[in-house]
């Protein structure tokens, strides 16, 4: 174990066969916490690996691997599911987001490894679960989107649905993986036993619709069109949108009456300030458009720093809507260590991010960059399990590693 790897989940190793981003981000969750995590991949990468060779997948894949150990191995051979049953005998964790049936298909499920390892935990991603109605459909995120309510509450209501910008299911599911993975090897600690935690994408989003669902609840949409543009998404809260400036967009909100009165008073003085239509939040929620109009008039001719500053100086929430390489440079994320540069043996030099949770005095460790295909793979058998380099060389005349 690196000094770099220090943390709570010291001690942890993990086989890692996530794909894509929510099995890949709860492996980095889990490396950036200090576990051991294995990237175990198939002869020629996993897909986000693949996917950087034609498009934009090389970053990704450097930034959601870093920091763990690169081992390749092909799992369609005997062989290879020999050894990677060798590793798990040895393992703490096994996680993984292939669609349902295919690690049993290899012999492989989690049954069978825990006849190996009882204290072993299993955590799967799937987009729908292993059972219901709907196991057996293909899950992306954007397929995950549509099913789950994104899509039709994203866009504006005159539009057709559109899809939100991140990856959120993905990722949604991935941070949930993380948690059912520890929280299962908290209880390990309790009962000396492994678990199996399953989840999905469409499960791990369904609660992050709670102000649509509000809407939905509170009765008052005849229209059956659940898209608010960038008003609340449950039309509890005015002024809440995103409003022009001379050199981009502000979005700006009003939780609270006190929000409203320190807008209120510096766009147009006292006497909107005084105005009765808008003094409460009932008042302002019926006169949205009115409320949009005058804010738009206020920002519109100034710059976005320049309203920030005002906006904040009373307290008002708001924020300048960011532009991806203004995101990158993002002076907060970079102050926390969050987002920093690596130099990585193939790509170069990267900004990459951190893992958002702290432990301790809140210091985050230096990342390794993510793993060559099959980096790792002798020094990992070696280390692991004893092999000999004899050994070695017949699994890879075999084309097994």
């Amino acid at each position: 174990m690196t000094a770099e790897q220090r943390g709570p989940l010291t001690g942890v190793r993990v086989l890692d066969l996530g794909q894509i981003y929510a099995g890949g981000y709860a492996g980095f969750l889990l490396a950036a916490a200090g576990a051991d995590v294995i990237k175990v991949e198939p002869p020629g990468g996993e897909n986000l690996r693949r996917r950087g060779a034609v498009g934009g997948g090389a970053y990704p894949f450097a930034a959601l691997n870093a920091h763990k150990r690169g081992v390749r191995l092909d799992l369609k051979t005997e062989r290879g599911r020999e050894v990677f049953r060798e590793l798990v005998s040895t393992s703490d964790v096994v996680l993984e987001n292939f669609a349902p049936g295919v690690m049993d298909r290899l012999g492989l499920g989690p049954d069978t490894l825990r006849e190996i390892n009882p204290r072993l935990v299993y955590g799967s991603v799937s987009g729908y679960g292993k059972e219901g109605p709907y196991q057996n459909y293909p899950a992306m995120d954007l397929t995950v989107q549509a099913i789950v309510g994104v899509m039709s509450t994203t866009g504006h209501p005159d539009r057709a649905p559109v899809k939100a910008g991140p990856a959120i299911c993905d990722f949604m599911a991935g941070v949930h993986l993380y948690a059912a993975i520890t929280t299962a090897l908290y209880a390990r600690g309790v009962t000396g036993r492994g678990d199996v935690v399953e989840v999905t994408m469409q499960e791990a989003t369904y609660p992050a619709l709670m102000s649509s669902l509000g809407l939905l609840y509170a009765g008052t949409n005849d229209s059956g069109v659940w898209r608010t543009g960038n008003r609340h998404s449950g039309n509890a809260e005015a002024p809440y949108n995103v409003y022009e400036a001379a050199d981009g967009y502000i979005a700006i909100l009003c939780v609270t009456d006190n929000h409203w009165q320190s807008l209120a008073a510096l766009i147009g003085g006292p006497e909107l300030a005084a105005d009765e239509r808008y003094v409460v939040l009932a008042g302002r929620v019926q006169r949205m458009d009115e409320l949009d109009a005058l804010v738009t008039g206020w920002t519109s001719s100034r710059k976005r720093t320049d309203v920030v500053s005002a906006l904040q100086a009373v307290r008002v929430p708001c924020a300048p809507v960011k532009e991806l390489p203004e995101v990158m440079a993002d002076e907060n994320l970079r102050k926390r260590g969050m987002l920093r540069e690596i130099e990585h043996p193939e790509l170069g030099t990267l900004t990459v991010n951190h893992s958002p949770l702290l432990f301790g005095d809140g210091t985050r460790a230096d990342l390794a960059p993510s793993p060559r295909l099959g980096q790792h793979t002798d020094e990992v058998l070696t280390e692991v399990l004893g092999y000999s380099q004899p050994q070695l060389d017949e699994l890879r005349r075999g084309e097994v590693i």
